[in-house]
């Protein structure tokens, strides 16, 4: 069970790190850029990148993580080892809730009204603003989610 537990925990820390990174981009230059530019080629952009995350191998990333964060945190139950074990359903609760429930909560709706939207007019310029801004600051709290569960769970490898 021990080897299992390590595998999983080095699997997870992995993967919440390059998650954290791919938001990591998003939210310093990626958006950034996004808006600098008019709104019709930034929805287009955004658009473009949404439908294809969904077919890239990030998806190959990003739901097994949590799948693996939601056998950590039964691991941590089964066989509890204190700090090790508070450790890993910390970095099981950030990725699952902070990082992977908040995708679907917050930011999957908002790319779903954007490619609703055509790129011309006032209406489309405010929805891109609004997007541009809330987006982002969810993006903000998928990174640091993501990345401090890595944390946690490397933490919990170092004291097992």
């Amino acid at each position: 069970m021990q080897i299992v537990l390590v595998i999983s925990l080095v699997a997870a820390a992995v993967g919440s790190g390059l998650v954290a990174g791919i938001f990591f981009a998003f939210s310093t230059f990626i958006m950034t850029a996004f808006s600098r530019i008019p709104a019709e080629q930034g929805i287009a952009a955004m658009n473009s990148i949404n439908v294809t995350i969904v077919r890239s191998p990030f998806m190959l990333l990003f739901v097994p993580t949590a799948i693996l964060c939601v056998v950590i945190g039964v691991l941590a139950f089964m066989n509890w080892r204190g700090g090790a074990s508070s450790m890993m359903l910390a970095g099981a609760a950030l990725y699952i809730v902070a990082s992977f429930l908040s995708t679907i909560v917050f930011n999957v709706p908002m790319n779903d009204a954007l490619a609703k939207v055509s790129g011309n007019g006032p209406e489309a310029v405010q929805l891109w603003t609004t997007y541009l801004r809330d987006w982002t600051w969810w993006n903000h709290v998928r990174t640091i989610a993501s990345l401090l569960s890595s944390v946690a769970f490397v933490r919990a490898l170092m004291i097992i």
